[in-house]
């Protein structure tokens, strides 16, 4: 199926906006706001319709997730939703306003749910600092329904974890197989909303986000034996 032109004046700027990013920029190529402008003459917000795309899975990052782009660039990563087909495109259901944002950090401790990272902490082995926001969730309910909650990520977690969904009912049924002593300490984990992390447990997250080259090395440095 031909996708419609980019230029055409009867669709809404969103659905232009996507179309421009497939068919002039293309996937992992960069632009700028003054691109946008420039495609876009006289159309107000058209950068504010580009970022919308992120909220139907397109992945547009800036300087934030990808520390090798200018402060004024952005990078097409990849398409999601394609909005210009009819019944695509919608507004999610849950319309963030400033008030529920407040809300919603209070409610998680002002860190990202999925990492723990606070708003201004770097990443580790970075000088890449941490900006907290609201990301939508789906959450496949105990009776199959899925609802699309609102959680605190971080801008890392937030790019890596679009289109995830949990599985409440999947979940229970691991605690369930959980022994005596795994769901004492789960629930003081809970009751602190916090847990500790052992040196060796930090050590190994650390270790599996390598390269295999890497691994391989640090697995040498430990004179560990061959597998």
């Amino acid at each position: 199926m031909d996708m419609p032109s980019w230029t055409d004046p009867k669709l809404g700027t969103m659905k232009r906006a996507a179309l421009w990013l497939v068919t002039v920029v293309g996937e992992t190529n960069t632009f700028t706001k003054e691109d946008v402008k420039a495609a876009f003459p006289g159309v107000s917000q058209a950068d504010r319709r580009v970022r919308d795309l992120r909220d139907h899975g397109w992945q547009i990052d800036t300087n934030r997730e990808d520390a090798s782009l200018d402060q004024h660039e952005q990078r097409f990563v990849k398409q999601g939703e394609p909005v210009w087909l009819p019944g695509k495109g919608t507004r999610p259901g849950i319309s963030i306003t400033q008030t529920r944002r407040r809300e919603v950090l209070a409610r998680d401790g002002h860190f990202c749910r999925s990492c723990g990272i606070a708003p201004g902490e770097t990443y580790a082995g970075t000088h890449e600092s941490a900006q907290i926001d609201i990301a939508r969730r789906v959450v496949r309910q105990p009776d199959g329904s899925k609802i699309t909650e609102l959680v605190s990520e971080c801008n890392r977690c937030r790019v890596g974890g679009r289109g995830a969904e949990a599985d409440l009912s999947a979940m229970m049924k691991r605690a369930e197989g959980l022994s005596a002593l795994d769901r004492r300490m789960l629930t003081e984990w809970m009751k602190r909303d916090q847990r500790q992390f052992s040196a060796a447990e930090v050590f190994w997250a650390e270790y599996r986000s390598l390269p295999e080259e890497s691994r391989a090395k640090v697995r040498e440095g430990l004179k560990l034996p061959a597998e």
